[in-house]
């Protein structure tokens, strides 16, 4: 099929280089003409783990292209994706102006029959808003289909190309059998297409990321009643997980989570919520104590130096920035208010991510910020008065403790990923904090 891609973002990028990938010509659209120019060279302006590699083969093969111009691809294609960014408005609700521009855009500029595909996360009652928009600027034939994204940063090619299932909302039976041929080659092993109304493919995806958040949140709250009754979080983890009706996903506690969607749709669904007379209590609570969740760390930063004062001066190393491994993306990242808090307390942070390095200059440049930046995990340690660890790289996952030990000035942890043993970290003679489980150390 000819498929056009409006919005070179996370999401567009990842859908156009797959569909490509599975023989579709396919046009990938952007305002941005410095962004669309890099594309062009081979430059990603994102990182994820096998995406450069794919549009590389794919633009070499002639079945990926990228262009800002936006009519001439709405006018090339079967089947318009609209994968621009919806950002969280003031009020918590979903800022839908990118897409309706765009349907404004498609609705001007459409020559034939189209299905017009809502890739973007939105609240429920989009799809109308778009259909009326485009009602009122032409007289071709269109559908409008919700197609929610579930992709996971780090292993969205995997997610994509091997989809738990594929969601359609669609109140044409034509546009649906569409939808079904262009998704048939990444449900070969009968994972389900999954085909509904409308509305029904909005609400699966907000209710979706809501419910991952909350099981998130609630591991992390049982992690906290672990420390005050002396419990092993990790232990109780095991027990709930085994259950085969609740399962071993999502039940890591840490830090609280972050990104591009979780904070932001538990947020559009609780405003939702509120403008349809039917509260959110819960996923309010889930929000709440995410951000509580956040500054676990610096409530043990004060716990072990024992006042504000005594760490005014101290310098810390953090290791990783962005919101979870496999990814350079910081929004909402745990890591932001780690060093806004040491920086409010008068400490200094020197902090190492393997990807997310350049994205966190870029944010803190103009901020003024008491944070320096290392070239290794270790070069981070040197002289520091203790390490916290926010990201669960890999590459942390098995240091060099000796070598830790020689370069902190203080042999002292604060993990908010879990990622080493308690027992072990005594035995080195490391003072370790950890989420769910008791402190150990002199």
């Amino acid at each position: 099929m000819n498929l056009a891609v409006i919005g070179t973002g996370y999401v567009g990028l990842v859908a156009g280089a797959c569909f490509a990938e599975s023989g579709n010509d396919v046009i990938c659209v952007d305002v941005d003409r410095e962004k669309i120019d890099r594309l062009n060279r081979g430059e990603v302006p994102i990182f994820e783990p096998g995406l450069e590699e794919l549009i590389e083969n794919n633009t070499k093969h002639g079945r990926l292209a990228f262009t800002t111009d936006v009519v001439g691809a709405i006018q090339s294609s079967e089947v318009i994706f609209i994968a621009v960014g919806t950002p969280q408005d003031k009020d918590g609700s979903a800022d839908l102006r990118y897409v309706l521009e765009v349907a404004e855009t498609i609705g001007r500029n459409m020559n034939g029959p189209k299905i017009i595909v809502n890739k973007s996360t939105v609240p429920v009652g989009t799809a109308h808003q778009v259909r009326e928009k485009i009602q009122g600027l032409t007289t071709f034939n269109f559908d409008v289909v919700s197609n929610p994204e579930f992709l996971k940063e780090g292993s969205a090619l995997e997610d994509f190309m091997k989809p738990d299932r594929v969601v359609i909302g669609a109140d044409s039976v034509e546009a649906a059998e569409v939808m079904r041929e262009l998704y048939a080659p990444f449900v070969r092993t009968e994972n389900p297409i999954l085909v509904m109304d409308v509305k029904s493919a909005e609400v699966t995806k907000y209710a979706s990321n809501a419910f991952l958040a909350t099981k998130i949140t609630f591991m992390n709250e049982i992690a906290n009643l672990c420390e005050k009754v002396g419990g092993d979080v990790n232990q109780v983890r095991r027990g709930v997980g085994t259950d085969s009706r609740i399962g071993p996903n999502f039940l890591f506690p840490g830090v609280g989570y972050g990104g591009s969607c979780f904070p932001k749709d538990v947020r559009a669904l609780m405003r939702i919520g509120q403008e349809h007379g039917a509260e959110f209590e819960i996923v309010t609570a889930v929000d709440r104590v995410n951000n509580n969740q956040k500054g676990r760390l610096i409530g043990k930063v004060l716990e072990h130096f024992g006042s504000p004062e005594a760490i005014r001066g101290k310098r810390f190393a953090l290791w990783g920035l962005a919101f979870k491994p496999k990814t350079d993306d910081m929004r909402e990242a745990p890591s932001l208010t780690v060093i806004e808090e040491l920086n409010r307390l008068g400490a200094t942070v020197v902090a190492y991510d393997p990807e997310a390095m350049e994205n966190a200059k870029r944010m803190f440049a103009k901020t003024g910020a008491a944070l320096e930046f290392a070239e290794s995990n270790y070069s981070a340690l040197d002289g520091a008065d203790g390490l916290l660890i926010v990201t669960e790289w890999n590459e942390f996952r098995r240091p060099n403790f000796g070598r830790m030990s020689q370069l902190l000035r203080n042999p002292v942890i604060f993990d908010g990923r879990n990622l080493f043993e308690p027992a072990k970290m005594n035995r080195l003679g490391f003072r370790y904090y950890s989420i769910g489980r008791a402190a150990v150390g002199g």
